[in-house]
């Protein structure tokens, strides 16, 4: 059967279309493999991000400062009041402590905590029925010397937010807490589960909080993501 004529394709116009698809074919080959060498090439980006992680780390540092300065001064005026207490840490019986027990050591006369109100700081320590301490405000468990920056009132455990209702701005009280309202039969870190925990403490006015600079933070974002 005779072809059509305006069908047919002549020689040069096949010979431009195989150009095109193998130009097309090249310039496809050569966006990927682009993309997979930019993938694979760890210096890809790394010089961006290394002068942002520089200037991170430089703005860390300068706010570590701040938080360690701001730390000495009110350790300065809290530290001997409330390293005098460390000695009443001893081994108890874990079966005894169930339920939010409190003992006040001093009565502040500062604002007093109800359920709605957390603008406190608070040094603290933290210990187990073996006598081991977990966690404390000190720069050292053992011999301290100074007190770390205070803890902000906020998300804590159930029975620590128990315990210090009704205390006062520069009160100290100890508490016992069983272990279901601690951390139940979760281990935290040094702490078993189902251990009932006593703590020490002490709550003092927040000092002004030292935050992050936007900077820091849009660094920390871009760098580590949200």
């Amino acid at each position: 059967m005779a072809q059509n004529p305006e069908l047919r394709t002549s020689l040069k116009q096949r010979i431009g279309v195989v150009i095109i698809a193998i130009v097309l074919l090249g310039s496809t080959i050569a966006l990927y493999m682009g993309i997979v060498l930019s993938y694979n090439n760890p210096s890809t980006g790394t010089a961006q991000n290394t002068e942002k992680q520089a200037r991170f780390d430089e703005l860390y540092a300068q706010y570590s400062d701040q938080m360690d300065q701001e730390a000495a001064k009110l350790s300065d005026i809290h530290f001997d009041t409330f390293v005098a207490h460390k000695s009443r840490v001893k081994s108890f019986n874990a079966a005894s402590v169930t339920a939010v027990t409190t003992i006040d050591i001093k009565v502040g006369d500062g604002a007093e905590v109800t359920e709605d109100f957390i603008n406190y700081a608070a040094y603290y320590l933290g210990w187990l029925s073996d006598e081991t301490i977990f966690d404390a405000s000190f720069n050292d468990f053992t011999n301290p010397t100074a007190l770390r920056y205070p803890l902000f009132g906020g998300n804590m455990i159930e029975g620590w937010n128990q315990g210090i209702i009704g205390m006062r701005l520069g009160g100290i009280r100890e508490i016992w807490i069983p272990s279901e309202l601690a951390y139940g039969d979760q281990e935290q870190g040094s702490i078993p589960a189902n251990s009932p925990l006593k703590f020490i403490v002490m709550l003092i006015p927040q000092p002004e909080e030292i935050d992050w600079s936007d900077e820091m933070y849009d660094l920390y974002y871009e760098l580590y993501g949200g």
